[in-house]
């Protein structure tokens, strides 16, 4: 009886092979939720030994528009290919791009800095009808040909999102603030990331030793305000609303300091062509 039990155990455990097909996909599906509202995009990724890429995990996008998400991965997977694939299932999902080729479709980009170790998937023109189900992966060479990812959950609206930002991709220069507004109807608590770094839960924290603080005194809106940002400030962040999150991209750019042909006190420029602030020459 005893070796029943173990026969009809190994032959469930094979059978689940050849069900879902793990021999073309030998990986972990990770946790995997499900919204409707106004429709449904999702974006997942698979796990192959654990968690070996970071990013959003629910995105309220409104129909039409673009978002760009950020995917940070390991060291080891730098040199490897990365991809977003389009379908329910993965072993029936279509590549729709691929770091190997880049720029071959006008509605799908990715990218990838290596020196951030983080590839950005932008998907243009978001259609509640046909922008369903994608899958966001890191191919890892071999004889398997597995695949390492985590998953995305994009919720499609007809009229505004739940919680969103005018601009993804904000700029700003060196030694000065960076107030960035956040439009939400979404309920929960309100937290700021650095994707692979430090967050900030509190009105005030600091990440990475730039000052951050979060203000909720209007109606369906609150601000994130970085005090005297550097040029290591620079990066993706993530902020969080409840269960939903928005990636904005921050590039601090070093002041701008004109040459002076006199012998008058220098000045340094937040922002080139704009007002500059005198320097006196005792702080030199």
């Amino acid at each position: 009886m005893h070796h029943v039990k173990t026969f009809v155990v190994v032959l469930s455990f094979w059978g689940l092979f050849f069900y879902f097909n793990w021999f073309d996909c030998p990986c972990i599906l990770v946790s995997y939720s499900r919204v409707s509202i106004f429709g449904l995009f999702t974006l997942f990724v698979l796990v192959a030994g654990g968690h070996s890429l970071t990013t959003v995990s629910q995105v309220s996008v409104k129909a039409g528009e673009s978002i760009s998400i950020p995917c940070l991965y390991d060291s080891q997977y730098e040199t490897y290919l990365k991809y977003l694939c389009k379908g329910y299932y993965y072993r029936e999902c279509t590549y729709a791009v691929k770091t190997n080729q880049p720029g071959q479709s006008g509605k799908y980009s990715i990218s990838d800095d290596k020196k951030q170790r983080i590839f950005t998937v932008t998907i243009k023109k978001l259609n509640a009808d046909q922008d369903s189900h994608y899958w966001c992966a890191v191919e890892i060479p071999g004889i398997w040909k597995d695949k390492t990812s985590n998953n995305l959950l994009l919720v499609l609206h007809q009229g505004p999102p739940s919680f969103y930002v005018d601009h993804q991709d904000i700029t700003g220069f060196d030694g000065g603030n960076i107030t960035i507004k956040f439009y939400s109807t979404q309920t929960g608590k309100i937290k700021w990331c650095k994707l692979g770094s430090e967050c900030v839960t509190q009105p005030t924290g600091s990440i990475d030793g730039t000052r951050v603080s979060i203000n909720e005194s209007a109606h369906n809106v609150f601000t994130v305000t970085m005090s005297r940002v550097t040029t290591k400030s620079s990066g993706w962040y993530l902020c969080y609303k409840g269960d939903l999150q928005v990636p904005v991209h921050l590039t601090v750019n070093e002041a701008f300091i004109p040459s002076k042909y006199n012998n008058s006190e220098p000045e340094i420029c937040l922002y080139e062509y704009s007002t500059c602030i005198m320097i006196s020459n005792a702080l030199m």
